[in-house]
């Protein structure tokens, strides 16, 4: 991670005796009083592979990108990350992958330690962790199943998950480029703006810009993702 200086806040007392205000909150509230929010600018490294996982983190602001540098020489990004997201959750004790920040981004770092102490004595909280790193192990699971469809049906699989970040919206706002998509689904950047022009052409979606994606028919993008 880049060399930041890091201050710890302690949550104060609350009103429950013999209980602190962390314990008595939720646990996003916890979460937010436990770290510092540090600002990383456009392509700035969080952490890189192999690195000690000594820490959480959660999207405050901007968007996050995880990715593993391929023998090769290929990228292969991992997930996306936006704000209210927490990622850095590993089974071992180093980082699998490296994370970056697609735009300027603010990020809460929290220390994994001080999370785990406060799961131990906390049921809720260490069943909200478990349910917070099972959605993360899903999560996944199907990005692996996305990577062995076809190229139309990896792009309407991409577009669907951001749709869904947003259920009632028809607009989507892309913080990645399409050469970050093109990694995330494992195509060219060729292929996936070919893909982009034939679901435009099919009236599926419009592409006002570049970054700006206009859902015409959630069905049949639905369809394409069976």
């Amino acid at each position: 991670m880049q060399t930041q200086t890091i201050t710890y806040r302690t949550p104060v007392t609350g009103s429950v005796p013999g209980m602190s205000q962390a314990e008595s909150c939720s646990f996003e509230t916890q979460i937010d009083m436990m770290g510092p929010a540090i600002p990383f600018t456009r392509n700035g490294e969080i952490y890189g592979e192999g690195e000690r996982a000594e820490y959480l983190y959660k999207v405050l602001s901007g968007s996050v990108r995880t990715y593993k540098l391929l023998t090769d020489g290929r990228r292969q990004i991992g997930g996306f990350y936006l704000p209210g997201d927490i990622f850095g959750l590993e089974v071992g004790d180093d980082h699998t992958f490296s994370a970056e920040a697609i735009v300027d981004s603010k990020i809460l770092v929290i220390k994994r330690s001080a999370v785990m102490a406060l799961a131990a004595r906390d049921a809720e909280i260490a069943s909200e962790l478990w349910s917070m790193t099972a959605r993360e192990l899903q999560r996944m699971q199907d990005h692996i199943v996305l990577l062995v469809k076809t190229a139309r049906e990896r792009v309407a699989g991409f577009l669907l998950e951001m749709a869904s970040l947003q259920p009632l919206a028809t607009e989507i706002n892309l913080p990645m480029c399409r050469q970050d998509i093109a990694d995330y689904l494992g195509l060219t950047i060729e292929t996936v703006s070919r893909t982009l022009s034939q679901l435009e052409n099919s009236e599926t979606i419009a592409l006002p810009k570049s970054r700006q994606i206009l859902l015409r028919n959630r069905g049949a993008l639905s369809q394409l993702n069976c």
